[in-house]
């Protein structure tokens, strides 16, 4: 009875890994890229979609009324308008939309990559955890001019 369970077990891991094998087999690059994506994955490139990311930079300039998306399990995204900034932090498994981000900035005007952030329930106040900034990558909004030059 064990090795049944074990034989549809293996079956059943075989099945799921077998669309983005035929697509590969078919050349369809695409339908695997997609097949591969994360919920989270798929929000930011709608989130950057129409945009060129520009040179990663350590610091950004913020404002008290400064946009925050968080998407889950894949980045901070900074900004509205024109540009925005994309912060994948060093472990974006841990994005959570639930946490509260609490910030202990070197600079008031500014949200650099060495500055201390840690996470906390929003209801209970109780630490959930740190983050540890990489490089924000700014995206700008490109016009279709530009874009077909």
């Amino acid at each position: 009875m064990r090795k049944s369970a074990l034989i549809g077990a293996a079956l059943g891991v075989s099945l799921m890994v077998s669309p983005a094998a035929f697509a590969e087999e078919k050349g369809d690059v695409e339908a695997t890229a997609e097949t591969e994506m994360t919920k989270g994955e798929k929000r930011l490139a709608k989130l950057i979609e129409g945009r060129v990311a520009g040179e990663p930079q350590n610091c950004i300039r913020v404002f008290p009324n400064e946009r925050l998306t968080v998407i889950d399990d894949t980045a901070y995204v900074y900004g509205r308008g024109n540009t925005i900034y994309v912060q994948k932090t060093s472990r974006p498994d841990r994005i959570d939309d639930r946490d509260v981000l609490v910030s202990r900035r070197f600079n008031a005007t500014q949200l650099c990559r060495q500055d201390v952030v840690t996470t906390v329930d929003p209801v209970t106040g109780i630490f959930t955890g740190a983050v540890f900034f990489e490089e924000f990558v700014p995206y700008t909004r490109v016009e279709e001019d530009e874009q077909a030059g």
